[in-house]
């Protein structure tokens, strides 16, 4: 009777501290041998020797478990850095020294940076000399967040506060038109090459998102370059929320407007920029007809993150959370006056658009470097802002002049025609809006299949796993009880199936 009780208090010894070792037939050496309820010397076991196993491994299980919990914490780690290190693969231009990299993370880690207003000329002078490319999304955050500190939009025209994951469950019109674009979005960029991947599932839920939070805009095709380089530096809900503030506080998203009139008026200026300080550049272009929207669109719709390397358009994201939209027009014309001499030399109208599109995004990284400096010293905003009035000015004009007597009854047969074209335009919109209703609902119900599909593989593999756990753990049970305890439990199985089978034939017979 004393057997029992000793083994039992080495048992809850052992539980207090000691997991290991994973077998239970490894015992200490120094152990009583006459405690042990494996002792080859012992010819019985007792229920509190079976319990002592059994408690064991269990214990023994989930230690294992919490060492697979681990390695999986550790993998999903390690996962996230190469994600990092594979979205900031690119070369940085004007990197920061070391005094303004210890400078930004001070004010990183300052606890009042979203409540207190900073002096702006100290933030345009960090900015000005560099920003880590490693903390690039968090510099960017916190610019956001000061300039919101210091210009408060009217309450009309701030966005609206739909949560980002409430956007994410709705469907948009849009869709057809954002899955088409998602390969030709930094097609070469290892984190938004592989189709249907982590960067592209990410920049689709954020184009989604943003095309039902701004139903003017909806999605315009330069929006995803935006949105990707935002990606490329910081978290979907993060990067949503800094592409509001580009589009709404900075006003971009009226260049992505239907109408497309601030777009205009932004060619305008840079046309009249080029006339007022490279006239021989301007007077080369329009010799040839050649205007800023064949060649500056694509810049000013994608902030240049379509043509030119990726370093580039990050330093310029960095002037532009700081200087607004102006900086846009300086990259442009620092560009065009870097490039003037060679563009002289095309004489043609081909020659000159294939080296404005083409030649020109191949910057060396000095001339990138000497492009950015450039554009951190040039004041345009007065001229800017005299430029759009002038286009006003011009556009009304144009607006109360009578036409001339015969342009008179040519107009009347255009509008003529144009009526007729609206109805059938009118027609064969109906038909598009029927065929996209078609299309939602077919597209809506692969989407409930393929999560259905989804949710069932991941239960499988759950019980799979699970299955296999168990099986593992009654192996080890196994293997951890002695040959005659297993004797002993199968003739007790083999007992009560005998007596089972005795009972029913009893019952049956009348």
């Amino acid at each position: 009777m004393n057997k029992p009780c000793a083994s039992m208090q080495h048992v809850d010894h052992m539980d207090g501290w000691e997991l290991l070792p994973l077998s239970p037939r490894a015992l200490n050496q120094d152990q009583d041998p006459q405690l042990s309820p494996l002792s080859p010397e012992q010819g019985w076991r007792s229920p509190a020797d079976y319990r002592a196993l059994w408690k064991k491994a269990i214990h023994q299980q989930i230690l294992l478990i919490r060492m697979e919990k681990e390695n999986q914490r550790l993998e999903a780690s390690r996962d996230e850095l190469h994600i990092r290190k594979m979205k900031l693969d690119y070369q940085e231009v004007c990197p920061c020294s070391k005094e303004v990299q210890a400078l930004w993370d001070r004010k990183l880690s300052s606890p009042c940076r979203t409540k207190v207003q900073w002096d702006k000329e100290e933030i345009h002078s960090a900015v000005c000399q560099g920003v880590p490319k490693s903390r690039r999304g968090e510099v960017w955050l916190l610019l956001s967040q000061q300039y919101r500190l210091h210009h408060r939009l009217p309450q009309r025209q701030q966005p609206p506060e739909t949560p980002y994951q409430d956007l994410l469950k709705q469907l948009t019109a849009q869709q057809h038109s954002i899955l088409v674009d998602l390969g030709r979005t930094f097609p070469t960029h290892q984190y938004f090459s592989t189709q249907l991947g982590a960067g592209q599932l990410s920049l689709y839920n954020l184009l989604k998102a943003y095309s039902l939070l701004d139903t003017e805009v909806g999605y315009c095709q330069g929006i995803s370059f935006v949105a990707g380089l935002l990606l490329l530096h910081m978290s979907e809900e993060q990067a949503f929320d800094t592409l509001k503030f580009l589009m709404y506080d900075l006003s971009i998203r009226r260049q992505y407007r239907p109408d497309m009139i601030s777009l205009q008026i932004q060619m305008y200026q840079l046309s009249r920029l080029l006339h007022d300080y490279h006239r021989n550049l301007y007077t080369h272009l329009e010799e040839h007809e050649i205007c800023p929207s064949l060649y500056a669109a694509p810049w000013f719709l994608t902030l240049f993150a379509s043509q030119f390397p990726l370093g580039f358009v990050a330093r310029i994201f960095d002037l532009l959370f700081v200087q607004g939209t102006e900086v846009i027009f300086k990259v442009a014309l620092c560009l065009l006056s870097s490039h003037e001499g060679e563009i002289l030399e095309c004489d043609g109208f081909e020659s000159i658009v294939d080296y404005l599109k083409s030649t020109i995004p191949t910057l060396t990284h000095s001339q990138m470097e000497e492009m950015i400096t450039k554009a951190i010293e040039m004041d345009i905003s007065k001229q800017l802002h005299a430029y759009e009035v002038e286009y006003h000015v011009l556009q009304d004009e144009l607006a109360d002049a009578p036409p001339p007597l015969e342009d008179s009854v040519r107009l009347d047969k255009l509008e003529k025609a144009n009526a007729q074209l609206k109805k059938q335009n009118m027609d064969l919109l109906e038909k598009l809006q029927s065929a996209r209703l078609k299309i939602q609902t077919l597209e809506s119900s692969v989407e409930s299949f393929l999560s259905r599909e989804s949710k069932m593989k991941h239960l499988i593999r759950s019980l799979e796993q699970e299955k296999a756990s168990y099986q593992k753990t009654i192996e080890r049970m196994h293997s951890s009880l002695p040959s005659d305890a297993m004797t002993d439990v199968e003739m007790t199985q083999l007992k009560s199936s005998t007596n089972g089978k005795a009972k029913e034939t009893a019952c049956k017979k009348p």
